[in-house]
This record gives C-alpha cells, structure tokens and sequence, in this order.
C-alpha cells in the first residue's frame, strides 16, 4: 500500500507541578477561544526578543527559526495543523516565527490565573502538546547528530507522515527543498541528491510540477531512517 505526503528548542522538562510552577498563559480575548489571526505565506508571527505568547495552527503551517552569528538559520520545527506552539519558560521568545504558508492561528498570550480558572481543557491541551513537541525535539536531536543526508531525508519524510495521518489524499508540501535543509543541517544541493536517490531507487515519487511526495515503499523507507 502506497501513502501520499504533504511536505515539519527543546521545551524544559516538566515536573508535577508544572501548572502550578509554569508562567501561566492567557487567551487574547476569550479564555476558550483565543484571537484568531490570518498570516500570509513567509509573514512574522513573532521576533526573537517578543513578549512571549503562544499560538496554534488552525490551517497552514508554521516555522520556528533562529538565525546563528554566521547568518545561517536553524529551523527548529514545523507546525501544522493542531499544534501549540511558542509556549516559553520566560517571558520573551527565544525562537522566531513565521507562516510557510497562508496560515490562520489562534492566539493566546500570558496572563496569571488563566489556565488553572477554567476547566483545565486549555490547560491539559496546551501540556499535551508541549510533550509532544519535546519527543520531536529529542528525536530531531538524534537525527542531526548520527543520520546521513539520506537517513535525515528518510526520517523527515516519515515523521511527516505519521503527523498527517492521511493516506491515500494526496496533500501539498507546506515547506520549500530550502526550509527542509534548514531543518535537517543540510545544503539545498543535498536534500536534492538525496531525495533523487530516494526516487531513483523506488522508495518515493515526485509527482511533476507539484510540491508533493509519495511514499512508494515505507518499510525500506523505515530502514534507512532506522
């Protein structure tokens, strides 16, 4: 069975008491609903330096960044539908933000008594997704310390994947060849060899003039990134 792809810092360890410990974070406006924002593709959502809020994908995509001495940049994740992101221990972002593509969020910034006044839905939805974020971070971690540019493309590729959960549709990839060797500690010129060999072998296909992937063969895919 063949699936189709759209084309994804460590958050601090979180102890017992980390809702009673945590800044607490509040809605722009309602507790349950947040300010709800539109973002055009490449727009900032927030600077490095910015007063920490946190936000979530409703449709698009998102990316986090942070721009090292030499100039390059370091894109830490990708955010896609469903996820929480920008959740900070102190006050002002340490990561920059922007859409990759037009993106609607939801935005909640932080204000004491919020997340533990309510029912603690907001509250339990936003540790979920911190937790989550942090076991992609480790494994992002990993991956850039011990795969190749093959076993990196592999990885992405199925971690992807797994997030979209969507078999058999074929979606667009959210993230340019560009954002995806920012993410991965490549070159452009190595995502593309490596994602040529990959096609070459059988194990994807890149379907002409779309920015789509299929995975042709996800257990050797599997391998590869293992």
């Amino acid at each position: 069975m063949q699936t189709v792809l759209a084309n994804d810092g460590l958050l601090p360890a979180l102890g017992t008491g980390f809702l009673d410990q945590a800044p607490v974070l509040r809605p722009a406006a309602e507790p349950r609903l947040g300010t709800r924002r539109t973002y055009e593709a490449d727009a900032e959502v927030f600077a490095e330096g910015d007063r920490s809020a946190f936000y979530k994908v409703v449709s698009g995509a998102a990316r986090t960044y942070k721009l090292l001495s030499d100039g390059r940049r370091q894109i830490d994740a990708f955010h896609l539908p469903g996820d929480i992101f920008g959740v900070e221990a102190g006050e002002e972002h340490r990561f920059s933000a922007e859409a990759v593509t037009d993106t609607k969020l939801v935005v909640y910034r932080r204000e004491r008594g919020a997340l533990t006044s309510d029912d603690g839905s907001l509250a339990r939805e936003v540790v979920s997704a911190m937790m989550r974020s942090l076991e992609r971070a480790q494994d992002h971690m990993m991956l850039l310390g011990r795969k190749s540019a093959k076993e990196r493309i592999a990885s992405f590729l199925l971690g992807l994947s797994e997030r979209v959960a969507q078999q058999g549709t074929s979606l667009d990839l959210p993230m340019s060849r560009a954002d995806i060797a920012d993410h991965l500690g490549l070159t452009v010129e190595s995502v593309s060899r490596a994602v040529t060999q990959l096609e070459r072998d059988g194990l994807i296909e890149l379907p002409p003039n779309r920015r789509a992937v299929v995975l042709r063969n996800a257990a050797a895919l599997r391998h590869i990134a293992a």
